[in-house]
């Protein structure tokens, strides 16, 4: 039985992942053999600011994963993320020349071809070419044109565009660290594709991937992803405000919120004190876990309310039947789903890998990792007609309330 070879790498703001991992041609199965993760200091929001550094946790992550698989790889898909994400709208048709008329896979390949001698702004190129619907001698709504029969073929495109300088800047990390880009894929499309379910697809589903530095958001219908958006509130932003507010060095501050923290006052348990150790001349102090949750509760809230805004301006509230997904490191935090729900008023659930064979899959079985096992998949079943992307990120609000909050932790301590 032939099997493949694949390898996924997750270039994250907090860590970088490597997966390697074996498809089998026949039943299409997914076994994980090697897998790495390594701390990430290089990457900002998605985008590469040191690429040294980028290139050494590359190198650590699949060094690791090489040595767990006994397989040396070369070739790695790439997720792509952050604010430089753009989108644009095409429809393009060619002529069906055959004798018969019937349309063929090449003909699918000419569309792409006529797709990309479009005019996109300079500093840009696509990372995307996903058609919406085919229209075959303008009957529309078409899901698979080939082996139609007609005279003219036509698409109407989404077509996904990253800034070139962050594209080479990748590039150059993975070479630099001994390896070759095989694809570029978004990372909302590889999120999505290993952690939600078809039912949930067609009756629409908001996916929310919260990472280390940004946020996506991928919604579907019917199957198809309709809407996408990158934000840049996420976990490193909550972490930061325990840094400010408590006036504690990064680490503890990030101990703090995986140990203690909640995103919902609801979801507390028992309103116990901990402690908070002294830097410098100050002391070691006492707080609540309700007033540590006060301050993670109104940066989630704001990240929630947020895409709650942009779900109704693009029109798909009412048709997100089967909820919310939260997916991403973010994800893992103690009441996400609770204050997901009371924001969102929809259903909510945490979703993990799915569909994974053997070999060490359970070690990726986990919100964190959804980008890296969507990685290995590609385009998930290669269906690319079914996503449409648009992209518009924007700055995030609500600094003053989190500012008031500040202070007020702060005269708590000078108070002590």
């Amino acid at each position: 039985m032939k099997k493949n070879i694949i390898a996924g790498l997750d270039l994250g703001t907090t860590k970088v992942c490597a997966v390697i991992a074996e498809k089998s041609d026949e039943s299409g199965k997914i076994n994980i053999l090697g897998f790495g993760v390594a701390p990430s200091e290089g990457l900002h929001k998605g985008l590469v600011a040191n690429i040294g550094k980028t290139a050494e946790a590359i190198k650590d992550a699949v060094s690791i994963a090489s040595n767990r698989a006994g397989i040396q790889v070369n070739l790695v898909n790439v997720g792509v993320a952050g604010e430089h994400i753009t989108s644009i709208r095409h429809r393009n048709y060619v002529t069906i020349s055959s004798e018969e008329g019937e349309i063929t896979k090449a003909d699918l390949e000419r569309l792409e071809a006529d797709v990309r001698t479009i005019r996109i702004p300079s500093d840009r190129q696509i990372l995307h070419i996903i058609p919406e619907e085919f229209s075959v001698d303008h009957q529309g709504g078409i899901e698979n044109p080939i082996g139609m029969s007609g005279s003219r073929l036509e698409a109407s495109n989404h077509i996904v565009l990253a800034s070139i300088p962050a594209i080479q800047n990748i590039k150059k990390s993975v070479e630099r660290a001994g390896l070759q880009v095989q694809d570029y894929i978004l990372q909302p499309i590889a999120s999505s594709s290993s952690v939600l379910e078809e039912s949930e697809k067609d009756l629409g589903v908001a996916l929310i991937d919260i990472g280390g530095g940004t946020t996506d958001i991928a919604i579907f219908h019917k199957k198809a992803i309709k809407h996408t958006r990158v934000i840049g509130v996420a976990g490193n932003q909550v972490t930061n405000d325990i840094r400010e507010s408590l006036g504690v060095v990064s680490e503890e501050a990030e101990n703090l919120k995986k140990e203690y923290g909640y995103a919902s006052e609801n979801a507390i348990i028992k309103d116990e004190d901990i402690l908070i150790r002294g830097v410098g001349a100050r002391g070691n102090a006492k707080i609540p876990i309700s007033l540590l949750t006060q301050i993670i509760s109104l940066r989630m809230r704001e990240l929630f309310t947020l895409i709650d805004n942009e779900i109704r301006s693009a029109g798909f509230k009412n048709k997100i039947k089967a909820g919310i997904v939260l997916t991403g490191g973010g994800s893992l935090l103690k009441g996400c789903t609770e204050l997901a729900e009371e924001v969102f008023g929809l259903p909510t659930r945490i979703g993990v890998p799915q569909e994974l064979g053997a070999g060490l899959s359970n070690e990726i079985e986990s919100p964190e990792f959804a980008t890296v096992a969507g990685l290995i998949r590609g385009i998930p079943g290669g269906k690319s007609s079914e996503y449409q992307i648009l992209i518009k990120p924007k700055k995030a609000h609500g600094k003053n309330k989190i500012s008031v909050l500040v202070k007020r932790v702060q005269q708590f301590f000078d108070e002590l």
